[in-house]
């Protein structure tokens, strides 16, 4: 079982978590990892790449000079793959579907709860016990996330009905909020930590913020 401390906003101990590995993956698994990073990273590709073909290319389809007599090798016309200015042959179109890639649905539940698994064992989770705020202060959130010890990179997961939390980080560096329905192994993997109040940690680990079909983030 793994201990987390559960702070307040002024970074004192106030209770503990107990959670169990198993339900995480029981072990960090860097493999998995890594498939379901390079996955996240590949679907968020647009896919604007364009270049065009010799029939896209706008110019005369006139042949630029006789076929023999002129000493010179044969040519067509100024489109062709061949000149300066011309076509590109195997010209790229936006099929932003050639970039996709796809995971079993139970390899990308798993990898995002391995990824709080690893962030757990590096001891990179700030689990706080309550996150509300009466109003948006950008100064407030600030202040909480200095005395918990945030000096680095920070992912602030809020349950969906917070939303004077997440006005209030939107104008801090280096900070950025998710829904915790949405918690991805990506988004823990691209910041150093997590900070999440104690009642959204707890519904993402039974699965309730889920929603009935209990279905995670993919």
């Amino acid at each position: 079982m793994i201990e987390l401390p559960v702070i307040d906003k002024t970074g004192k101990k106030v209770d503990t978590i107990q959670i169990d590995e198993a339900s995480l993956g029981s072990e960090v698994r860097p493999t998995l990892l890594k498939q379901a990073y390079v996955m996240f990273h590949a679907n968020r590709r647009i896919g604007s790449a364009r270049t065009k073909s010799r029939g896209m290319v706008e110019g005369s389809t006139r042949k630029l000079y006789r076929q023999k007599g002129t000493g010179n090798a044969r040519v067509g016309n100024a489109r062709t793959v061949v000149r300066k200015g011309g076509g590109v042959a195997f010209a790229k179109t936006a099929d932003t579907g050639k970039f996709r890639q796809r995971m079993p649905k139970r390899m990308r539940r798993l990898a995002n709860r391995n990824a709080l698994l690893a962030k757990l064992v590096d001891s990179e989770v700030k689990c706080i016990d309550s996150l509300d705020m009466s109003e948006p202060k950008t100064r407030d959130l600030k202040g909480t996330l200095e005395a918990v010890g945030i000096d680095r990179t920070c992912l602030v997961a809020l349950s969906p009905d917070n939303r004077n939390t997440a006005l209030s980080a939107r104008n801090l560096e280096n900070v950025d909020t998710i829904r915790i329905d949405q918690l991805n192994a990506f988004e823990l993997l691209n910041h150093r930590y997590l900070v999440v109040d104690r009642a959204s940690l707890e519904a993402f680990l039974d699965g309730s913020c889920f929603g009935d079909d209990n279905q995670e983030a993919a």
